[in-house]
């Protein structure tokens, strides 16, 4: 018969992790150097000069009015059902989805959990940075303009910077940025930045989004795949903290689950050999104990006197020992040096005058 353990979904995922305790030796963790660094300070450069553009309505808004009433959405009418497909491709929730399916396939076979990590990490960076944007200026979009040549910033719009071209560049970015080797992460770079170029057009096209949010998309998601190497020590303390609180859940789980400590000071201990014990541990320092002296020898002959001095020499806290008197002032004298008393009598008075019951016999003094 068979005794193997069957294994639920989750232990079989992490048993294929715990094959290989550390990644292999050919994944490195990119590095913030200088050339990324001069980068990403050109990108942050260019970002803000696109911000600056929008904020003084300088050419930058007339080009994306003149966009707008080309209507390219009528002039390759053709195009329309596959560019509405194609958008699909910066939609949030579905990219996510095929992007960490793929990133946990990775996981599985490298045993290791920073692939998932870094794209939540990348995706709570996008959230943050381009909705902070997004609801501080307000932008309307070309749909909603009111007012011909302006800005159309601070009416409750949100559509600066692009968020599907954002979203694009950063959850494609991450599967070159994650590659394993130089040869993939060149052909991930270029099959990302098509994607993602291809996206803002479509926007643009759809006329959901002036050029200019494109422009800013594009900018807002390479910050964030530059400035990523910056986030590797949190994410790598991140992925110990799963390993280990895994390891807490596996070993509660083998020990069984113990009560909380209550008043009675019972308190589990978890022993070296993975056992839970219980352990008395006092509530409060108690006062040390009083060492027992050792008994007096019994005198020959101990009167009331005697008995009072032995029991205050034994100690108070001794079984044996007896208060030296009473509040009264008298001497307490045990029970063992009490002079005997013999009964003179009957504690019951005699009742000589009552007759005898009628009908009662009298009883002979000897039995028969």
């Amino acid at each position: 018969m068979r005794t193997d353990q069957i294994l639920t979904r989750p232990e079989r995922v992490f048993a294929r992790l715990d094959r290989e305790p550390e990644r292999p030796a050919h994944l490195q963790t990119p590095q913030m150097s200088r050339h990324r660094v001069v980068l990403l300070g050109s990108t942050l450069l260019f970002y803000l000069a696109i911000v600056v553009a929008v904020l003084t309505t300088s050419w930058l808004v007339r080009l994306d009015w003149q966009v707008m009433f080309f209507r390219p959405y009528e002039q390759w009418p053709q195009l329309h059902a596959f560019l509405d497909y194609l958008v699909v491709l910066g939609q949030r929730g579905p990219t996510a989805v095929m992007v960490a399916a793929w990133l946990g396939w990775r996981s599985w076979r490298q045993h290791t959990l920073r692939p998932l990590i870094t794209l939540g990490v990348a995706l709570l960076l996008l959230n943050i940075t381009v909705g902070a944007v997004k609801i501080g200026l307000g932008r309307l979009g070309p749909h909603y303009a009111t007012r011909i040549g302006s800005a159309e910033l601070f009416a409750g719009g949100d559509i600066f910077p692009s968020g599907h071209t954002a979203n694009a560049v950063v959850t494609w970015g991450i599967l070159a940025y994650l590659a394993s080797t130089t040869v993939t992460r060149r052909v991930l770079s270029v099959v990302s930045a098509v994607v993602s170029l291809s996206v803002g057009a479509t926007t643009v096209y759809l006329g959901t989004h002036w050029v200019s949010d494109v422009l800013l998309g594009w900018t807002a998601g390479l910050l964030i795949l530059l400035a990523l190497p910056w986030f590797e020590p949190l994410i790598a303390r991140a992925e110990a903290y799963v390993f280990e609180l895994r390891e807490l859940l596996r070993r509660r789980a083998e020990t069984g689950r113990m009560p909380a400590p209550v008043a009675t000071a019972l308190t589990p201990l978890l022993s070296a050999g993975g056992k839970w014990r219980l352990q008395r541990v006092p509530a409060a320092d108690p006062a040390p104990a009083a060492q027992p002296a050792a008994p007096a020898p019994a005198p020959a002959a101990a009167g009331p006197g005697q008995a009072a001095v032995q029991a205050a020499a034994v100690g108070p806290h001794s079984p044996v020992a007896r208060p030296a008197a009473l509040p009264t002032g008298r001497p307490h004298v045990i029970r063992s040096e009490r002079t005997p008393v013999t009964p003179a009598g009957s504690r019951r008075p005699a009742h000589t005058e009552r007759a005898p019951a009628r009908g009662a016999a009298a009883r002979p003094a000897t039995g028969g």
